[in-house]
């Protein structure tokens, strides 16, 4: 990764930053309680992925629709983040996997 690469990388996040500044406070605050969501449990290829440019860009439709944020994902962060996430292999899964058991197994 070159230094070009890293300002590059700061320019996109500082946009995606202001974008989602522009939002409402109701949808900036689930908007942020995804991220951390996501950034906890979320899929390997979050940081360098387009879910959270696709969330944003979700969530600037619902309020140029008019729409409140609990219309666009129900009540359930979690479950909505779950759904967006469902196909794709998460930390988890790769910590599972590199412990020898199958993701879920755990609990057994």
């Amino acid at each position: 990764m070159s230094i070009q690469d890293i300002i590059e990388g700061k320019k996109q996040w500082r946009a995606h930053a202001a974008r989602v500044k522009a939002l409402p406070p109701d949808y900036r605050i689930v908007y942020r309680e995804m991220q951390k969501y996501l950034f906890k449990v979320g899929p390997v290829s979050l940081s360098d992925g387009p879910l959270l440019n696709e969330i944003v860009d979700f969530f600037e439709e619902g309020v140029a629709a008019g729409k409140g944020v609990v219309e666009l994902i129900g009540t359930d962060v979690a479950a909505f983040c779950d759904g967006l996430i469902k196909d794709s292999p998460t930390y988890a899964d790769a910590y599972q996997a590199s412990m020898g058991g199958e993701p879920g197994a755990a609990g057994k």
